[in-house]
């Protein structure tokens, strides 16, 4: 069985910088897709990144481009999502989800699997 596990969560300052890891096991994540997403008090959740574990091509919302990455490590089966920049409206809980396959996805209901989550607090 496919588990996702984050941490990296926190308390930052407007401008500060957050690395959020995703450690997977249970599946051969070749074959996989993974996303962050993330979902603020009184919101949905919506996609923030994805990146295709083979060959590592990924895409972001407008929203965090220029200030988020995603990367992979394969050797340690982890995703990482590397936030610089951090804004107030960025606090959320922040989920990490995997799907089989090799098309990247922006829609929650394209994943597979999900992590229980980690908060992620912007002070102003």
């Amino acid at each position: 069985q496919v588990q996702l596990v984050e941490s990296g969560g926190g308390l930052e300052q407007a401008g500060g910088s957050l690395r959020l890891s995703c450690a997977a096991s249970g599946g051969t994540f070749s074959n996989y897709v993974m996303g962050w997403f993330r979902q603020a008090p009184g919101k949905e959740r919506e996609f923030v990144a994805t990146i295709r574990w083979s060959g590592g091509s990924t895409y972001s919302a407008d929203f965090v481009k220029g200030r988020f990455t995603i990367s992979r490590d394969n050797a340690k089966n982890t995703v990482y999502l590397q936030m610089n920049s951090l804004k107030s409206e960025d606090t959320a809980v922040y989920y990490c989800a995997a799907r089989r396959g090799f098309n990247l996805a922006t829609s929650k209901g394209e994943y597979d699997y999900w992590g229980q989550g980690t908060q992620v607090t912007v002070s102003s």
